[in-house]
């Protein structure tokens, strides 16, 4: 009886926060001998030989004594990560997030009710937002199915920072302030806030406990929208957002001491739901390529949104959208899973609200007007003219490969992240004639506030199996035998990273720990080897799977002579965004594209020449 009266009630979306598993720290000696594995391949045999040496003495000397202060640590943690690693990749880092950090993508809407079409963006912003209302008020009210793998509970905590969260800058170190509260927990900001043409607009999204429906969210923005075309174009105070950190930090520190109104009306954007921007561009951009929409979405008007806002939703003057946010509070499966939920919604209502037209009467949206002075008009300028510099240095391309997608690698019993993460390393090294250190996003969310682990595709089966495709000699029966070695060891690579098995994050506890006790670096964080092999943040193609769903992103290389390269696969396509600076005159992502639509055709020949 009571397993079926367990079945009826609903699982609320934090119900297993509090059973969830400690984020494990794997043994010195497991780690160490997995980095060995993972440096082998960007090494001579005397170089090689040299590392194992400093590998040794770091994990019978200083390593150990560092390896025993982190199980210290985690002890007391139920994740011994999570602040450092906070800190380490996004708050302390002092460029400018908005480019460099954020991460950017295109709604997949027009590929079915909402092509690009003049005249039609503010009644579908009405339907997106009314949407995007609800999602939020399925975590407000728990009422999001928790995620899963199998019968395992994911972490959602970071679903806590979709809305209402903001990181605020700081001379040293940025904090993100988080104003979420469950409907439990008690009372939650509900102001959504509206950037047009460099000004700033602010309203309330509920009206006597209700959400605003589609028409009364069309009035609001038509009100802003209609004040914005014919009166002149604001300070455009948000561009101060995608300055370098500490300069942001002390312009806003300026602003405040000029007039404690501002202060407020900071405040207001920080705990405001989630950013509404308004955008005039018109980035045509369809099922096929998406390349104009990715790049407006990561690079575009600096005057309308907030850099720092964990999600501003851009509205494009053609009808069609796209986001930016900030990465610090979240990773992108969180958006991804919003984002998935609006285009199933907006798909099966035909992109039509079909509910009342009625528009009940309330208080039209509140203009927020900073008080200004010489200096900040200067920052202002100054953060527009470098954010300006660094964008035009951005390449950006996003196409649908379709000529085949999951189902036909699925047929061939082959994992299709994998397909994808070997075919990117193939067309790397076909093009750049070297090997390019890798790294892949791998979920710990099965963890305690897990977040991601690096997993590192660049194996020596994969750099093996390279090798013999670039090989005349070869032939086909060995290359696929190649192919398959490299296939079982990213398998194995990715399931040890997602079972809090990597080394990476655990190398860089162990160098923190060293850090905080003000030690002297240890030498195996100074060997060359370490960075070249994308150590330290090093990794020439920084890759993720986006999911397989319509949903995609992309986000800066981490490196100038890299590549970011993000994709999202379909039962008929895989879709891609690629990154890379242009100042960078070896990289070409347009070149990195076809070459990878090259490799996925020769895999699928060498997957299905077996099958003869």
């Amino acid at each position: 009886m009571s397993n079926r009266v367990s079945e009826s009630v609903p699982e609320r979306t934090f119900q297993y926060q509090d059973s969830l598993p400690p984020l494990p720290v794997p043994s010195l000696q497991s780690s160490l001998s997995k980095y060995l594995d993972a440096v082998h391949p960007f090494a001579s045999e005397k170089e090689f030989a040299a590392t194992v040496n400093i590998v040794k003495k770091f994990q019978h000397g200083i390593g150990k004594e560092l390896h025993q202060k982190l199980l210290q640590r985690a002890k007391n943690r139920r994740n011994w990560l999570e602040e450092w690693w906070l800190d380490a990749a996004y708050l302390e880092v002092r460029i400018p997030s908005q480019l460099n950090v954020n991460f950017g993508g295109p709604a997949p809407y027009l590929e079915h009710y909402w092509p690009p079409e003049e005249g039609t963006c503010l009644q579908r912003a009405s339907i997106s937002t009314w949407y995007s209302l609800q999602y939020w008020n399925l975590i407000h009210t728990e009422q999001l199915a928790p995620q899963k793998s199998g019968k395992t509970p994911f972490d959602m905590d970071q679903f806590r920072m979709l809305y209402n969260t903001c990181k605020v800058p700081g001379i040293k170190k940025d904090s993100i302030l988080n104003y979420f509260k469950t409907e439990v927990k008690g009372p939650c900001p509900s102001h959504l806030v509206v950037m047009c043409r460099g000004r700033i607009f602010a309203f309330d999204a509920i009206h006597d406990g209700q959400i605003l429906t589609p028409p009364e969210l069309l009035r609001q923005l038509s009100y802003v929208k209609e004040r914005c075309d014919r009166e002149p174009e604001g300070d455009g105070v948000p561009a101060l957002t995608s300055d370098e950190r500490t300069r942001w930090a002390k312009a806003r520190e300026h602003l405040i001491s000029i007039d404690p109104h501002n202060e407020s009306i900071l405040e207001t954007i920080q705990s405001s739901l989630f950013v509404i921007s308004l955008d005039e561009s018109k980035p045509y951009s369809t099922a096929e390529n998406y390349t104009n929409l990715t790049a407006e979405a990561l690079a575009g008007n600096p005057i309308i949104r907030w850099g720092d806002k964990s999600y501003n939703s851009i509205v494009f003057s053609d009808g069609t959208f796209g986001s930016t946010c900030d990465h610090a509070p979240y990773d992108a499966m969180v958006l991804v899973s919003m984002c998935w939920y609006l285009d199933q919604e907006i798909k099966a209502a035909e992109g039509k609200w079909k509910g009342s037209d009625r528009v009940r009467q309330m208080p039209h949206p509140e203009e927020l007007l900073f008080t200004l002075d010489e200096k900040v008009r200067s920052d202002i300028s100054h953060a527009k003219q470098q954010y300006l510099e660094s964008t035009k240095d951005i390449q950006i391309v996003c196409y649908a490969f379709t000529a085949f997608g999951k189902s036909v690698i699925r047929h061939k019993k082959l994992h299709p992240d994998s397909f994808v993460q070997l075919a990117m390393q193939l067309a790397y090294y076909r093009l750049h004639k070297k090997l390019g250190s890798c790294y892949e996003t791998a979920t710990t969310r099965k963890f305690f506030h897990g977040r991601t682990e690096t997993m590192r595709p660049c194996t020596q089966e994969a750099v093996n199996w390279c090798k013999a495709m670039m090989d005349p000699t070869c032939d086909v029966v060995d290359k696929r035998k190649a192919m398959l070695l490299a296939f079982d060891k990213h398998n194995k690579l990715m399931g040890e990273a997602q079972n809090g098995n990597g080394f990476d994050r655990h190398l860089l506890g162990l160098y923190l720990i060293a850090k905080e006790e003000g030690l002297q670096v240890p030498e195996l964080f100074t060997d060359p080897l370490y960075s070249r092999s994308g150590g330290g943040g090093n990794f020439v193609l920084s890759s993720s799977l986006v999911g397989y769903t319509t949903v995609l992103g992309v986000v800066a290389p981490m490196v100038h002579h890299g590549y970011g390269f993000f994709y999202r696969i379909r039962d008929d396509r895989i879709v891609i965004s690629i990154s890379a600076w242009k100042s960078c005159h070896e990289t070409d992502a347009p070149s990195l594209f076809n070459n990878f639509s090259t490799s996925l055709h020769e895999m699928l020949h060498l997957a299905t020449v077996s099958q003869l």
